[in-house]
């Protein structure tokens, strides 16, 4: 009988366990009701698998309504990071740009949110709109509930990839400027991050003018920055070069870091004959430096 008692328990506390995590890993509103703009709500649907590709990217088309998804380390140490995966605005890549960061953070004590955000577009808007605003109200509610998740409103960054960097890219220039109608407290609270990490910012060189595109330039209060990026990446590591020039005349603390094949897309993967998959130990020095690894 005490066994079988014993036993009921054990599964019991199995289930509440499984509960616990599934609600951990549920993901969360960026928006109390529709986003702006927009006439439906969404979370967007996964494409199918492709079967060369191992392990599995994930990428996810429709979303309408941005969504965060929280971890949290064993043993939190204050510092946040907001995950922007990349997917070229008509995609979010959750899982190599985005959960598989977020558990790199997580073992340095960083506790990350992945930001699934909108990827419908329109010919009248720029791609980078949405996924801007979705940015803005995400930074802007994870310190608004500083508490809620044990960590420090004045530590607060970004690790951005691809199309995400872009945006990350512009959100260090907004000079706080919100890019939707503020609608409650929240939209007061600053959406300025503490520090970022753009890895292959996508497309933030102009061909036309030799500099950064209409948007991006760096501001003298910039958060400190480190970028990623590759010689061999079409999306043209000028971008994060000239990025780092303006980071370097303002004196803003700064690293980058541009090595000489890797390609695009990689996320926190080794490539075969690279040696890109090392940009997280550089990252995590630099974090370190910053102090935000450690207390």
């Amino acid at each position: 009988m005490i066994c079988r008692l014993a036993s009921a328990l054990l599964s019991l506390a199995l289930c509440l366990s499984s509960v616990e995590i599934s609600r951990a890993n549920e993901p969360i509103n960026v928006w109390p009701d529709l986003a702006p703009g927009e006439t439906t709500s969404l979370i967007g649907e996964a494409l199918p698998a492709k079967p060369e590709e191992v392990p599995t990217i994930t990428r996810v088309v429709n979303i309408t309504r941005p969504t965060f998804t929280v971890h949290r380390p064993d043993k939190p140490n204050g510092t946040a990071v907001i995950i922007l995966p990349g997917g070229g605005f008509s995609k979010v890549v959750p899982d190599k740009e985005g959960t598989e960061a977020a558990q790199w953070l997580n073992d340095h004590g960083i506790t990350a949110f992945v930001l699934s955000y909108r990827t419908t577009q329109d010919a009248k808007t720029p791609g980078w709109i949405k996924p801007l605003q979705d940015i803005q109200r995400t930074i802007a509610l994870v310190r608004s509930q500083a508490d809620r998740w044990q960590v420090r409103p004045n530590r607060i960054g970004i690790v951005a990839f691809s199309a995400g960097g872009h945006v990350g890219a512009r959100l260090l220039c907004d000079a706080g400027k919100l890019s939707y109608q503020a609608s409650d407290d929240i939209d007061a609270i600053s959406h300025r991050p503490d520090f970022a990490v753009l890895v292959y910012p996508w497309n933030i060189y102009d061909d036309k003018t030799a500099g950064l595109v209409d948007g991006v330039d760096v501001p003298g209060d910039c958060p400190p920055t480190f970028l990623v990026h590759t010689h061999d990446d079409r999306s043209s590591s000028l971008g994060a070069a000239l990025f780092y020039v303006g980071l370097k005349q303002h004196g803003i603390p700064s690293e980058l870091h541009i090595y000489g094949n890797g390609g695009h897309g990689y996320g926190i993967r080794p490539v075969a004959g690279s040696q890109i998959s090392s940009w997280t130990d550089h990252a995590t020095h630099w974090l370190r430096t910053q102090r935000l690894i450690g207390d």
